[in-house]
């Protein structure tokens, strides 16, 4: 893998590369108007894309705004479909040939044979660990505050100039970067966004392991955690972490930052984690119980059967598959009917 990227974009740039882009990005989403009408003209449309990269006219289009409440109040800004073939192109390859190869082994978020259920794992295992070599030990739980909004794009262009040095990679991920005047913040929703902030905190990763020589240091996005024997010594470097953080990336930590016994166990991507038993956390019990009272309700008034029921609630059973849920299940799915 070369130490920088040049001279890709021409060479990425063909029709093929962008159907691609397209093929993946309508991935279950193919019943959506935008994604029909697309499809409907799909050759001309790629085409339409592929000239107007060619041209360096293409121009980042606007978002639609909308709140998600689950697992909190999220502003996602949503990009046009055009918009996010070219985010799905540029990933695929530019940013991700680029960077994911030099991201540590604990990092998480939106990399490929990771993800939160991964991380939750590595961390219980990271926590036995410790109780086999030190028997009490402590964990730093870090949570950035207001992450995306508070990214320094200015900061952001200058890390990946370092990596990449294609002058036309870099014009269009100032188009994408740069989309209004603001000179902070990245939009929860595009897949751009999701690996530049990886990228952006990176920066951290490298200090907290290669600087700091920390062992135990897991991140999923912005949420990360060190385990280690001291205390006194986890004071020491959440202070040097919270310096380089307002130094080098104008980061700071949020209130929910804290240093826990080992035997307080550690909430982290969705779980309830100590050494040898991983539970879902109260907020995610409490939205599965709402889950699936709101699904008995459809199934009893005849607006739903059991088979289209269980879909909605996919994304629980992947998490209740990793957790020790015997008793929840039961109650739940089995007791209440």
């Amino acid at each position: 893998m070369p130490k920088t990227l040049r001279n890709q974009f021409e060479q990425a740039l063909t029709y093929e590369n962008l159907m691609k882009a397209h093929l993946k990005c309508k991935l279950g989403k193919g019943t959506r108007e935008n994604v029909i009408k697309f499809n409907l003209k799909q050759e001309n449309y790629i085409w339409w894309l592929y000239q107007l990269l060619k041209t360096r006219k293409y121009e980042h289009g606007g978002y639609t705004v909308f709140y998600v409440t689950e697992p909190k109040l999220r502003k996602i800004q949503a990009s046009s479909y055009k918009d996010r073939i070219v985010h799905r192109w540029c990933v695929d390859n530019f940013l991700d040939k680029a960077f994911t190869p030099q991201f540590i082994r604990t990092s998480y978020a939106c990399i490929k044979g990771k993800g939160m259920h991964q991380a939750a794992l590595d961390v219980q295992k990271g926590m036995r660990e410790c109780k086999k070599k030190y028997g009490e030990y402590y964990i730093l739980k870090m949570d950035v505050a207001k992450y995306f909004p508070s990214i320094d794009r200015n900061i952001l262009m200058n890390i990946v100039k370092r990596k990449i040095k294609d002058k036309d990679v870099i014009w269009l991920l100032e188009k994408i970067i740069y989309f209004k005047d603001d000179k902070k913040g990245l939009p929860i929703g595009n897949l751009t966004s999701q690996i530049l902030a990886n990228v952006y905190y990176n920066e951290a990763d490298q200090y907290i392991k290669n600087e700091l020589k920390v062992k135990y240091y897991y991140r999923y996005m912005d949420d990360s955690i060190i385990l280690l024997k001291s205390k006194e010594d986890l004071k020491k470097i959440k202070q040097q972490i919270e310096k380089f953080l307002d130094e080098k990336l104008k980061l700071q930590f949020n209130s929910k930052t804290n240093i826990f016994r080992s035997t307080q166990g550690v909430n982290f991507c969705g779980y309830k984690i100590n050494e040898y038993r991983m539970k879902l956390r109260t907020k995610g019990k409490k939205r599965l119980k709402k889950k699936v009272k709101c699904l008995k309700k459809e199934i009893k008034e005849g607006n739903m059967n059991s088979i289209d029921a269980k879909k909605h609630l996919c994304g629980y059973f992947g998490y209740m598959k990793y957790a020790n849920v015997y008793n929840l299940s039961h109650k739940i799915f089995i007791h209440e009917n």
